[in-house]
């Protein structure tokens, strides 16, 4: 394999490949790209055996062929060379990466034990707005639990529907749910005139992957599904994962339905009043308390360690006083994912699951739940 590649379109690929190779290498190979060329273009794949990632880029082709590469420190090379052409050629057992009057050789494995690029279905693919997967994606991925040993939480459930696709994920203290309207195209027609709908889980790191996917990209995704594996294609990529079999939990059931109280707040201020108080809340619990009174919310904190701190905020509210305490971090997760002026707060009582939505989102339907801190 012989060949020549613009350093700017090697790297691009290089760089989205990073986060699906295995950090914890449990086969040699696994750490290595398969790079494949021909017919003017290079083919990349990187999987850690659950996610992979398929790319190419064009390349000037004069020996066609198939090697795999260190991914790390193909990428690290890449990245330091000047901006200039790639040169980079199989040598027996080795490969040459090169590049103006920079030359390395690194060590190969075999190019026979990489894994072999799931097929996808005969089924045709179903378009998702790029837009919308975007926001759900942003929206939801702090909620997904990495290390419960109730698999199906470790990962968020999308559902596609006729006019709508939701994504939920939800680790057990909170939840958060996104819906975004979709219109009816290809296969999907006949299923949501039947009222089906697909159900399918997705793995905690095939999110942070998809969202890097399409950080910058507004081309629709291609979704699909073969055998046991999900198929995104993005473009000129395809990320694939392994689906993760269970029966998600019922989330609509943790939606608090009779919570009749409400204060509405500016999400810059909330946020920053949050963020200062939590400075002095104990470490471990990151417990901050809302004392709701009519006219004003004083958000606190106290530990043995470091003290006290409190901040008041002037809202609309003429309801009774009380008083609920919070995780810190599961409040600013949600508020740095919304973009609303505003936000809500709908609570019950001290015990309760309380809601947080933004006001007025443009797009969307958002809500978060979130299980109240015994005081």
């Amino acid at each position: 394999m012989e060949l020549v590649v613009r350093k700017a379109d090697l790297l691009r690929e290089l760089q989205l490949l990073q986060g699906i190779v295995e950090r914890k290498i449990t086969k040699p190979v696994l750490g290595n790209v398969l790079v494949e060329a021909g017919e003017n273009e290079l083919r990349l794949f990187a999987t850690d055996l659950d996610v992979g990632m398929r790319s190419r880029c064009d390349a000037s082709v004069s020996r066609p062929g198939s090697v795999t590469i260190p991914a790390k420190k193909l990428f690290e090379i890449v990245r330091a060379l000047p901006e200039t052409d790639v040169r980079i050629e199989e040598d027996q057992n080795a490969v040459r990466v090169a590049a103006d009057r920079f030359d390395s050789r690194m060590a190969t494995e075999p190019v026979e034990e990489y894994p072999l690029f799931p097929t996808e279905g005969d089924e045709g693919p179903d378009e998702l707005a790029a837009a919308g997967l975007r926001q759900m994606v942003a929206k939801t991925h702090f909620a997904v639990t990495g290390e419960d040993t109730r698999y199906f939480l470790n990962g968020a459930l999308l559902v596609l529907k006729r006019d709508a696709m939701s994504l939920v994920a939800t680790d057990g203290h909170r939840l958060a749910l996104i819906t975004v309207p979709r219109s009816v195209e290809g296969k999907k027609k006949r299923e949501a005139e039947t009222g089906d709908e697909d159900r399918v889980i997705l793995p905690k790191k095939t999110l942070a992957e998809l969202g890097r996917l399409l950080a910058d990209s507004d081309v629709d995704v291609a979704f699909s599904k073969g055998g046991n594996h999900l198929f995104f294609k993005v473009g000129d990529r395809v990320l694939v994962s392994r689906v993760i079999d269970g029966n998600f939990p019922a989330y609509d059931r943790v939606i608090p339905k009779g919570n009749d109280k409400r204060v509405e707040f500016e999400r810059d201020r909330l946020t920053s009043a949050v963020r200062r108080v939590a400075l002095l809340s104990n470490e471990r619990s990151r417990a901050v308390t809302f004392q709701m009174d009519p006219g004003q919310v004083e958000v606190s904190s106290r530990s043995a360690e470091f003290g006290d701190a409190r901040e008041v905020l002037m809202v609309e509210y003429d309801g009774p006083s009380l008083k609920i305490c919070f995780n810190a971090q599961y409040v600013l997760d949600f508020l740095n994912a919304v973009e609303t002026e505003r936000v809500s707060l709908d609570f019950k009582d001290d015990v309760s699951q309380s809601l947080m939505r933004p006001v007025a989102p443009e797009g969307y339907d958002y809500l978060y739940v979130i299980m109240p801190m015994r005081l």
